[in-house]
């Protein structure tokens, strides 16, 4: 009996081996043809991650926040045509999203920059500065250092309106 279980697996493994056999090239040209040409990383510099555009926040001319990137639109050629931003609301809830044309939305790789002599934004909801202390104040006469931007996205969107101007505009649905 346990003569029969040794047969039984030795001939399922030959009958498995030879679909294994059946499936792969028989040529070397042809595993050389059916490859995807390598793009080099180095090809690829200036261009920015798509996954880290969503989310960004949105600005206007006054460095006030006007919401922040929920989607981009392309086209069936892979162009991005439009910028969804999500304006107002309170972790999504409420959220008014406008589509705009992706022309008029600027990218910017700096750090929205504050002038003044205090460390502290203007009102009306802008960007909160970066300067976190923990523990004893920096007592250092040197000039501040700020972070280099990253290569691969954007710090954040401008787009010349208010919120209550965004929110005027007509609201951009997703139609089935």
């Amino acid at each position: 009996m346990f003569g029969k279980f040794i047969t039984a697996g030795l001939v399922g493994s030959a009958l498995l081996a030879t679909v294994a056999f059946a499936q792969s090239p028989t040529a070397p040209s042809d595993r050389a043809t059916a490859a995807p040409a390598a793009v080099s990383d180095s090809s690829f510099q200036g261009n920015w991650r798509a996954s880290k555009m969503v989310g960004l926040s949105v600005y206007n001319d006054k460095n006030e926040s006007i919401g922040s990137i929920n989607d981009m639109l392309a086209d069936k050629d892979g162009k991005i045509k439009a910028v969804v931003i999500g304006v107002g609301g309170f972790l999504g809830v409420g959220e008014h999203l406008v589509a705009i044309p992706f022309e008029k939305v600027k990218f910017v790789s700096e750090p929205v920059a504050y002038t003044g002599a205090s460390a502290t934004p203007p009102a009306g909801g802008s960007r909160p500065a970066s300067s976190t202390t923990t523990g004893a104040a920096n007592t250092s006469t040197a000039p501040a250092t700020t972070s280099k931007p990253n290569p691969w996205y954007p710090d954040h969107a401008v787009f010349n309106a208010t919120k209550d101007e965004l929110k005027a505009m007509p609201e951009f649905k997703y139609s089935t």
